[in-house]
């Protein structure tokens, strides 16, 4: 057992959550009971979510995406009502932590993803909101474009999108989980790696193409798995609290 309090705490220090600007509100989002017995960690919020949470016995939730973002509408009304009903109804918190968790170099999404395929974070990649949200690996050996990709699939349980237009032997990989859009395909170009992951799909088809680029597209769900799991490993070692991934795929 921990004070929520403690655990909010150690979860601001730990994932640096004032490290780069945000459109999240990052940090706890709804106040539950004063006294944690068990964490769940999942992607998402939402109904489907929180009642996992609920029937795993959680009294603390955290999440990658939370409820409120600075650009959506505050009111608490229809829907969003819903969604916050069932935690106030069980007194459980919600805790959100969005570009921290994605830039986070050791249970962040994407140092997670180049750690599945054994590269060392070399560089830090793709700047946005005052600091980089990706990181570049580098692999020892070189190692296939296909056997990337397969490795990739195993892990996150998802089948992956890619294009197959630069050098077979990869080394250098950029990796931005999410979605990185076309500023971040931009960034792995100038940036010249043998390879660019993210999650959502991005027509760059021609450009990559033509410029010669290795695209891997892991899925926005999936290639944000991988963080809020290590999360949950980071949480139940330090803190001495259960605390378990709760993974609800949305095939996105």
């Amino acid at each position: 057992m921990i004070q929520r309090d403690s655990l909010v705490s150690f979860l601001n220090e730990y994932l640096e959550v004032g490290s780069i600007g945000d459109y999240s509100w990052n940090g706890l989002q709804v106040e539950g009971t004063a006294q944690v017995e068990k964490v769940v960690c999942a992607v998402d919020s939402g109904i489907e979510t929180f009642a996992a949470g609920r029937d795993a016995g959680a009294d603390f939730i955290i999440v990658h995406h939370g409820l409120f973002w600075k650009k959506n509408d505050p009111r608490i009304i229809g829907w969003a009502k819903k969604r916050i009903e069932i935690l106030l109804k069980n007194d459980l918190s919600l805790y959100a932590c969005h570009l921290p968790l994605d830039r986070h170099v050791v249970v962040g999404n994407n140092a997670r993803l180049l750690a599945i395929l054994d590269a060392t974070i070399t560089a830090p990649f793709s700047p946005m909101e005052g600091n980089n949200i990706g990181w570049i690996g580098e692999v020892k050996e070189s190692r296939s474009f296909e056997s990337i990709v397969g490795r990739l699939e195993k892990a996150l349980l998802s089948k992956c999108t890619s294009l197959a237009f630069g050098r077979r032997d990869i080394r250098t990989i950029a990796a931005v989980s999410g979605g990185g859009g076309m500023g971040c395909f931009n960034d792995a170009l100038a940036a010249g790696v043998d390879c660019y992951i993210t999650g959502e799909e991005t027509e760059v088809y021609h450009i990559a193409k033509d410029a010669g680029m290795n695209v891997i597209f892991a899925g926005h769900h999936a290639s944000e798995t991988v963080g809020v799991k290590a999360l949950a490993d980071i949480v139940k070692k330090e803190c001495k609290v259960e605390a378990e991934f709760i993974d609800i795929p949305t095939g996105l």
